[in-house]
């Protein structure tokens, strides 16, 4: 049997701007939170999130998808969110998480999909839609990456991954990282961040930066050390170094089957581009775009969670991708 921990159902009770219905999947002998928002019949959005967050960051993007028609599907990564959270740090790897992901859209026997991916909901996505294409008509594209011999990581990538190495800023127990979601989002100044999350200081938040920071740290209060395992796991997975398990071989491959994505005139390719993220920049989103031959909007002030604080421009550029009204 597997090992976990299970976030207690109360520490997801009335989060601001988040009164979805929870659904669960079972994978083998754990069980995977996801949302299931809008008719049953309906063409559906994946939307896939990242580290360190869950389907707490499309809040504010489902609402207007649903009222637009579609059916948004929204899982949480095992390990994030309401998904049960292996205790093992080895159970984790991007090779597993795309798995867990195949057999939730394959039992779910979702059609007609448009794939909304940002970070690890990149590789893991986008995997999906190189392997099953059949299920899948468009893909928007955010904030993200596969990697491939010619991708060149930037100095923020670089710095997110060895502040995951011992000794680095995050290798710590149990890291209070909610609080990186509101200084991302600019609701937080710096060295309140590191009073906050290095000494332990009340970060004293309030109004909006509070109602953030209670959705994503919802999933890890209340949890041993062991339960932070999978936020520990994404960034030691950047397939940088000897230390990776980030399925680099797979990734390329699907890179460069997806570069003829848009040869079908069946498939359509769209990206939207936090410009002021310093992790995927915003000429790796534009060539990656230009390579794809997809089009591209760009959110200039957005950083690398556009759907945490552009939600309701996000999903208008979606729908207006798919020529909705």
């Amino acid at each position: 049997m597997t090992e976990f921990v299970r976030t207690a159902e109360e520490n997801f009770a009335n989060l601001p701007g988040f009164s979805f219905q929870p659904n669960y999947h079972r994978w083998q002998d754990l069980r995977m939170h996801y949302l299931d928002e809008g008719p049953r019949d309906a063409p559906v959005m994946l939307l896939l999130h990242g580290m360190p967050t869950w389907s707490f960051l499309y809040r504010n993007v489902i609402p207007g998808l649903v009222a637009a028609g579609y059916r948004c599907i929204a899982p949480d990564h095992m390990g994030f969110g309401r998904s049960d959270k292996p205790t093992d740090i080895h159970w984790y790897t991007v090779a597993r998480h795309t798995e867990v992901l195949t057999s939730l859209i394959v039992e779910l026997d979702l059609q007609n999909i448009t794939l909304v991916c940002q970070d690890w909901g990149g590789p893991t996505g986008l995997a999906q839609a190189a392997t099953m294409p059949e299920r899948f008509t468009d893909l928007v594209i955010m904030n993200t990456w596969l990697h491939h011999p010619e991708y060149e990581y930037s100095p923020g990538i670089r710095r997110w991954n060895a502040g995951w190495h011992e000794e680095g800023t995050f290798a710590r127990p149990e890291p209070d990282i909610g609080l990186l979601l509101v200084l991302s989002s600019g609701l937080m100044e710096q060295g309140s961040f590191m009073q906050a999350f290095v000494d332990g200081k009340d970060p004293q938040l309030s109004g909006t930066a509070a109602d953030m920071y209670a959705g994503y740290s919802a999933p890890y209060r209340g949890l041993p050390d062991n339960g932070y395992n999978g936020f520990r796991r994404f960034p030691l997975s950047i397939p940088m170094d000897s230390y990776h398990n980030g399925k680099a071989a797979a990734q390329t491959l699907h890179y460069r089957t997806l570069l003829n994505w848009a040869s079908d005139d069946s498939k359509g390719c769209h990206f939207i581009w936090g410009c002021a993220d310093d992790v995927f920049t915003e000429d790796w989103g534009r060539l990656w775009a230009k390579q794809m031959n997809a089009s591209f909007d760009a959110i200039p002030d957005a950083g690398h969670f556009p759907q945490n604080t552009h939600g309701e421009l996000l999903t208008k550029l979606i729908l207006d991708y798919k020529g909705v009204v």
